[in-house]
């Protein structure tokens, strides 16, 4: 018979501890460019709220001679003059008032009533989700600048009715955003967890769907309002939008453009003042998105 023996050598050999890699953890890559765009709208946002207490002259009240050009003579000659000598400067700032204040309204207007279609359609289904896509397609059917002419026409051009017209636009969007995110998210272990434990509809809506549907919906947000922005500028542009003297930042563009090969800032000065707040917004909501879809990460 053969036995095997183990000599003591071997025996008495302790394994050596052996260091393991250090692995850093990833650093986020931190874009000037988003971060350029969050201090924009902070500035804009501070600007619209403090107007009224700002060193900058009334809206309606001429400072100088009109069709001044941009100089560094005082804060509201910054920007120039426009053809009844009001600074563009304060025009600007009240301005925001107008379009911001339009197109977040109109947005978070359209997030709630889309946000609830969508849940409802996209959780339920069957007959409750067929009348919404229905009412959704329909809506997106219609062309959406002829329905904000025929609102501007038919009722007077004011806050409360463009921000009407505008909710109307954004409602299908979100609707469709907010099913199909409701129905990946109806087919996940903890939804039907909390159906087997006997919760209601809901509650399984509002404490499990909603939360993970939110980040979503909100990262889209900022670009609708965007969207929003430009839609204002457009009938404003138009002379569908606010009446004057109050300013708007389309209607200030329409003001100059009889003006642009003369005195081009009249013009490009409002014009930059959209391109930069828009440009940010999409920014903002590319980067939510990153940051907080957990679709993206899942």
């Amino acid at each position: 018979m053969t036995t095997f023996t183990t000599s003591t050598a071997e025996s008495d050999v302790t394994p050596v501890p052996v260091a393991l890699p250090v692995v850093p953890a990833p650093k986020r890559k931190r874009s000037a460019i988003v971060y350029s765009c969050y201090a924009w709208l902070g500035v804009l946002l501070c600007a619209a709220l403090l107007a009224g207490v700002l060193p900058v002259a009334g809206y309606s009240e001429p400072v100088d001679t009109s069709r001044l050009r941009p100089g560094l003579g005082s804060i509201d000659l910054l920007l120039g003059t426009d053809s009844f000598g009001r600074s563009i400067l304060a025009r600007c700032i009240h301005g925001a008032q107008v379009s911001l204040l339009i197109g977040l309204m109109a947005a978070t207007a359209g997030l709630v009533v889309g946000t609830t279609l969508g849940l409802l359609g996209g959780y339920l289904g069957r007959r409750t989700d067929w009348v919404i896509s229905l009412l959704t397609d329909a809506m997106l059917a219609f062309p959406p600048l002829i329905l904000l002419l025929a609102l501007a026409s038919i009722l007077t051009p004011s806050i409360t009715t463009i921000t009407a017209g505008l909710t109307l636009l954004t409602i299908p969007t979100f609707v469709r955003l907010a099913r199909a995110q409701t129905i990946a998210w109806s087919s996940r272990e903890f939804v039907r967890a909390a159906k087997n434990m006997g919760a209601s509809n809901t509650r399984i809506l509002i404490k499990e769907i909603l939360p993970n549907v939110l980040p979503a919906l909100g990262a889209f947000f900022p670009i609708v309002a965007a969207a929003l922005i430009v839609a204002e500028g457009s009938l404003s542009f138009l002379g569908f939008g606010i009446p004057s003297p109050r300013p708007s930042w389309g209607g200030m563009i329409n003001d100059g453009r009889s003006s642009i090969a003369t005195d081009p800032h009249l013009v490009f000065v409002p014009a930059a003042v959209i391109f930069l707040t828009v440009f940010a917004l999409n920014q903002v909501g590319d980067h939510l998105r990153q940051r907080f879809d957990r679709t993206m990460h899942d």
